[in-house]
């Protein structure tokens, strides 16, 4: 199983994957076209008139979540049902985003698609081996989902917390930015001593290389060959990783849990598998496992700290801000 090389960055959107856009969502129910979507949109995918529902044009999203953050336009359903009915009408929309059932938080008009119903459905099912990765944002972003201080640093409860869900192994992603850096960095010397396309962008952004596929084309061979970390993680976790606990690739439920909407849309991508496994099979944002904990009924603020698992969980910290 490759961990460096990515398709996505060698051709063009429509030559490598399918472009539809199966997260991002505006609820025309909900819409009162606003248009402040449309204004933090980087590539123009969000359609439609001044007041009128909005559409966002799934050959042009990068999924980058933006318009999400922004929307503020919410549900008031209160306002012309019966308390029955308004339950009845949350509960359908909240089926629709695939949100957990006892969400009290506010629906707004635009949103994402989450995974966490099919990441807890897999994790009850027998004979698996369930492993999970941490990008290094999370220790901090999801501190503020339990009530800490902005910029409070929670590797050990989250490491712990992952533990009590369920997960045989935790991860760091942080492991993936060591390889990273190593691969992207000899492919740089390579090109600049055999005279390949330079200069090199790197290529750990979903986003960003699905910007440059419906935008430059052209500037395609001047991305890095290299998968983001999470992918060079998944894939040696279903390798090397497999290895080490003597378990069938095939038995491995890999979970990563990262910043980013779009990420979820990378782990799809048909490139990101090879012998007949994807690198990483769902993704969580940090909303997600803050909903799954909090369900769960576990007490993240008085966890132990714990370490995460070695040898995948290790890293220099040449590959993150946060350490």
């Amino acid at each position: 199983m490759s961990i460096t090389t990515n398709n996505a960055s060698s051709a063009p959107c429509m030559e490598t994957t399918d472009c539809t856009n199966p997260i991002i969502h505006i609820d025309p129910s909900m819409c009162t076209g606003c248009r402040r979507c449309a204004g933090v949109c980087p590539v123009d995918a969000i359609e439609g008139q001044p007041g009128e529902p909005q559409t966002v044009n799934a050959d042009r999203c990068v999924i980058c979540g933006q318009c999400v953050q922004i929307c503020s336009v919410y549900a008031s359903d209160w306002a012309d049902s019966s308390p029955q009915e308004a339950a009845s009408r949350r509960q359908e929309r909240m089926r629709e985003r695939d949100m957990p059932a006892d969400i009290g938080e506010p629906l707004f008009a635009a949103y994402y698609s989450g995974s966490l119903n099919k990441v807890t459905d897999m994790m009850t099912k027998p004979g698996q081996f369930r492993i999970v990765q941490c990008a290094p944002a999370i220790r901090v972003s999801i501190a503020e989902e339990f009530g800490m201080p902005f910029g409070t640093l929670t590797p050990g409860k989250m490491a712990a917390a992952l533990r009590r869900l369920g997960f045989d192994r935790v991860y760091d992603t942080n492991f993936g930015a060591d390889v990273t850096i190593m691969e992207e960095g000899t492919e740089l010397i390579r090109r600049v001593t055999e005279g390949g396309p330079l200069p090199m962008f790197t290529s750990c952004c979903p986003a960003w290389v699905r910007f440059a596929e419906i935008e430059y084309p052209d500037l395609l061979d001047h991305l890095s060959s290299c998968k983001s970390p999470m992918q060079m993680l998944g894939s040696l976790v279903k390798t090397y990783g497999a290895q080490l606990d003597e378990v069938e690739p095939a038995n491995i439920y890999s979970v990563a849990i990262m910043p980013c909407t779009c990420k979820q849309f990378e782990c799809d991508r048909p490139e990101m598998e090879s012998d007949g496994y994807r690198d990483v099979d769902e993704v969580l944002t940090t909303r997600e496992l803050a909903y799954w904990i909090k369900k769960s009924g576990i007490d993240f603020m008085n966890l132990p700290d714990e370490e995460f698992d070695s040898p995948l969980g290790r890293y220099s910290g040449a590959g993150s801000i946060l350490v």
